[in-house]
């Protein structure tokens, strides 16, 4: 259920988050840019947070913005090179508005610039994951953003509320909280939502974002908490423009609107595989595999495969679909594209006569695979 809920309702389930000693705090290129004073009055209410005991990782947009603004467009660039040319100069900006903002608190402040790849490739995630730790032991405060110079694909396609989700799993986080131009996410009477335990349901909610500073929008939000709260993070949504937001929503008032994780967590390493890996391919799989799947918690064999889409290694990420095209799991293959297309609809004692090896009965073994 999904709704409008009164203020007391709200400030009781509110008051249940957990104690929030780790911490990641998204803000948007949007809300930096809006007044001259948001890098400062966040630094401020961040250095209360430490006061307290708390880590906190602050995912910050805004070097386009910014590199925009110095180069003298007018508008958002659409060509990839302008683009990568914004984010260069930017990025030296936002980090010296970041460490301005912290000097008088004499906070330290770290850039890890990230791409997409290094959280996809297990090794480096769990490097970047040390990084993280490190920073909170020696109390400096981790600024993060998509390495967006390099990453061709995250400034056509991403947007840092995904970044965000990930960071929060990264990190151990255990609050995740999404600072927008808005008092949070608004039902179709214009009324915030107080608390989503329905993240479908709140999709419903979604307006197209109109803005040519940043690339995320309410949309962009609500998918960032469905990947938070399936790892067990609550995630709040709230308004950057309260020059108190961070302290409020650690103090447990009702603001924003708060996603409350429902049903088991996921584990690390398969939220990593939903989540964070890029699928490579699709399999259509039959109605028996799909009920051994979702009721049974079986692996995926070969005899349940009805066809194969994409171009996938073993090792990589693939969408696991229904007769009908809906996506019921995702997991990491164990054969090829092309072995698979092979394999689909045989037993599993004649993989060593199609193939001629034999690298196990398990299209998709059900360690690796993470029912959506």
């Amino acid at each position: 259920m999904t709704e409008p809920v009164s203020e007391e309702d709200a400030s009781a389930s509110l008051r249940r988050m957990p104690d929030g000693r780790r911490v990641v705090v998204k803000v948007g290129s949007k809300s930096l840019v809006a007044a001259n004073d948001r890098f400062s009055t966040l630094a401020r209410q961040i250095a209360e947070l430490r006061k307290e005991k708390r880590s906190v990782v602050v995912v910050s947009s805004g070097a386009i913005a910014l590199g925009r603004q110095r180069l003298g467009f007018a508008k958002r660039p659409q060509e990839m090179g302008q683009l990568q040319a914004c984010a260069a100069v930017g990025q030296a900006l936002l980090m010296r508005a970041w460490e301005e903002a912290f000097s008088p608190y004499q906070v330290p402040v770290a850039q890890l610039l990230l791409t997409h790849a290094d959280l996809a490739d297990r090794e480096r995630y769990l490097n970047a994951r040390a990084a993280i730790d490190a920073l909170f032991d020696l109390a400096a405060v981790p600024i993060i953003n998509e390495n967006d110079t390099v990453s061709v694909d995250e400034i056509k396609f991403g947007d840092n509320d995904q970044l965000a989700a990930m960071v929060a799993t990264l990190a151990g986080a255990d609050l995740l909280v999404l600072l927008t131009d808005v008092e949070g996410l608004l039902d179709h009477e214009k009324k915030r939502v107080a608390i989503v335990e329905d993240v479908t349901t709140a999709l419903t909610y979604v307006t197209e974002s109109t803005s040519d500073v940043g690339t995320g929008g309410m949309g962009s939000k609500v998918e960032a908490a469905r990947r938070a709260t399936r790892r067990g993070i609550p995630c709040i949504v709230a308004d950057a423009r309260d020059p108190e937001i961070l302290t409020r929503v650690m103090r447990g008032d009702d603001v924003g609107t708060l996603f409350v994780p429902q049903g088991a967590k996921l584990a690390s390493r398969k939220h990593w595989i939903a989540y964070t890996l890029r699928p490579r391919g699709t399999l259509i799989v039959d109605d028996g595999a799909k009920t051994a799947l979702l009721v049974g918690g079986r692996s995926l064999l070969p005899a349940g495969v009805l066809g194969v889409r994409g171009d996938f290694a073993p090792g990589d990420a693939i969408v696991l679909v229904d007769p009908s095209g809906k996506e019921i799991a995702r997991g990491l293959a164990r054969y090829a594209t092309r072995d698979v297309a092979r394999l689909a609809g045989v037993a599993t004692k004649e993989i060593a006569g199609v193939l001629g090896y034999h690298g196990g009965d398990e299209i998709v073994h059900r360690d690796d695979l993470v029912i959506t």
